[in-house]
């Protein structure tokens, strides 16, 4: 979606196509058939870094149906709650990176050594992380003795949830850029963004942005192959309801998807290398339990559930104005959970909601449904930038789009919509057309742009 707004926004007549009724992919909602609502597949969220998810929101008008909120609360089993985010001290505002210091020191979810520990990891991060680097986060931590609260309330559950993967199997550069992003660069890089309205809602713009520009959506329209024409130049591919024709192709699609399709198309220098990177990739897997209750469980909007198989609650009553107590959890990175049948996991669910929020006890509810995204994000272990392709693909007027691609970021809507906007520089860049799409990260404030990082 990213690539076609900005590629009509440059001038070119795009077609979309969709293999699914309604547009969003892995970030998108839809009626489910079970409790008869709209639901998201899965709590999706942005943060003030997002500068290219940002962009794609504005391009299409919808920016103003994203909540902001500076502050997340950390909640351990029995209730005891744990402020994080920017604060002053005393009358002082605090620069980066201290501006989350104050109530990260008097988060009560933390012991002394804990906190000790997570400033020495701080510290440690103020030095710049070679790309190169071929260290987990686990061998990192372990390296500058973190203990087990820091590990487990901090390291595991908010760095490896923001990267779907365990702590082991995350590569030291995303590792840092995460924990810069959200917690070190700018008050605002770390501030959470919530959409408003279900997922496909916001992208129920794209359509009209894109015929008002002369392009057009074709839903339900799977892409069986795809066929180079040497003698006119043309890509022309087959669909479920029939073959488009089009001067440039930009394939946005999953990496096994990308990788099948692919393989179909005529012999290239480079391709059987292409397809070998593509190989490389593993998926892992989110879950989310949607609950509806008779009455109101938390006055909270969101929060992070320490030292449970649940990992955070989303009160989608209060974030989309939904009718009824309509309450998320998200589950990730967690293969053992995603095993479950539907009912074990709904029971464990309740079980653990129950003792973050008493009041479940003396609810009835109502409906619920499961999700299982096992195919969720890629895996960012050590050594995975070599799978990451460019945009430019060993075809002629092929492109190639997709969080997975070298975009610099772990699998996120950050790096989806940013691929995207790589794919359309490239594009342009083909034709002698050079134009800058890219919105690039925010810059370091404070000290930390003082120590040049």
């Amino acid at each position: 979606m990213s690539a076609a707004c900005a590629l009509a926004e440059a001038g070119f007549r795009v077609q979309l196509v969709e293999r699914r009724s309604y547009l969003g992919g892995r970030a998108s909602s839809y009626l489910h058939p079970g409790v008869n609502e709209v639901i998201d597949n899965c709590q999706h969220v942005l943060f003030g870094c997002c500068t290219n998810l940002q962009s794609f929101y504005r391009r299409i008008g919808v920016a103003d149906r994203i909540l902001w909120t500076s502050e997340m609360t950390m909640i351990e089993p029995g209730g005891m709650r744990s402020p994080l985010g920017p604060s002053n001290w005393g009358p002082f505002r605090l620069p980066p990176p201290l501006h989350a210091l104050p109530k990260l020191l008097s988060a009560k979810a933390f012991t002394l050594s804990d906190k000790i520990a997570l400033g020495r990891a701080f510290s440690a991060f103020m030095r710049p992380v070679p790309s190169t680097s071929r260290e987990s986060l686990a061998d990192w931590l372990k390296r500058h003795g973190q203990t087990r609260g820091a590990l487990g309330r901090f390291w595991r559950l908010v760095i490896a949830s923001a990267l779907n993967a365990e702590i082991d199997s995350i590569a030291m550069p995303y590792a840092a850029k995460v924990v810069r992003e959200l917690f070190m660069n700018s008050a605002f890089a770390g501030s959470m963004g919530m959409s408003t309205v279900p997922l496909s809602e916001l992208y129920a713009a794209v359509p009209g942005s894109l015929e008002q520009r002369g392009g057009s959506v074709h839903l339900n329209a799977n892409v069986k192959s795809a066929e180079w024409d040497e003698e006119i130049s043309e890509w022309t591919i087959a669909t479920r309801t029939g073959s488009l024709s089009s001067d440039f192709l930009v394939l946005a699609l999953p990496f096994e998807a990308t990788a099948k399709l692919i393989s179909r198309l005529p012999p290239a220098e480079e391709a059987e290398a292409l397809i070998g990177q593509i190989q490389q990739h593993e998926h892992w897997p989110i879950c989310s339990v949607h609950l509806w209750f008779d009455r109101e469980i938390t006055d909270l909007d969101h929060a992070v559930l320490l030292d449970r198989e649940i990992h955070w609650m989303y009160n989608q009553s209060r974030l989309q104005s939904r009718e009824g107590h309509y309450i998320e959890l998200v589950i990730s990175a967690d293969r053992e959970f995603a095993a479950l049948s539907r009912e074990e996991a709904i029971a464990l669910a309740l079980r653990e909601l129950a003792e973050f929020f008493p009041a479940v006890r003396e609810a009835k509810l109502e409906k619920a449904a499961l999700i299982k995204e096992v195919r969720a994000t890629f895996g960012v272990p050590p050594g995975i930038d070599a799978a990451r392709p460019s945009a430019v693909s060993p075809w002629p007027n092929l492109f190639l789009a997709g969080d997975w691609t070298a975009t610099g970021w772990p699998s996120t809507m950050e790096s989806a919509a940013r691929s995207g906007h790589l794919a359309a520089e490239a594009l342009c860049a083909a034709i002698g057309e050079p134009r800058t799409v890219l919105e690039p990260d925010l810059k370091p404030r404070g000290l930390m742009r003082f120590m040049g990082n």
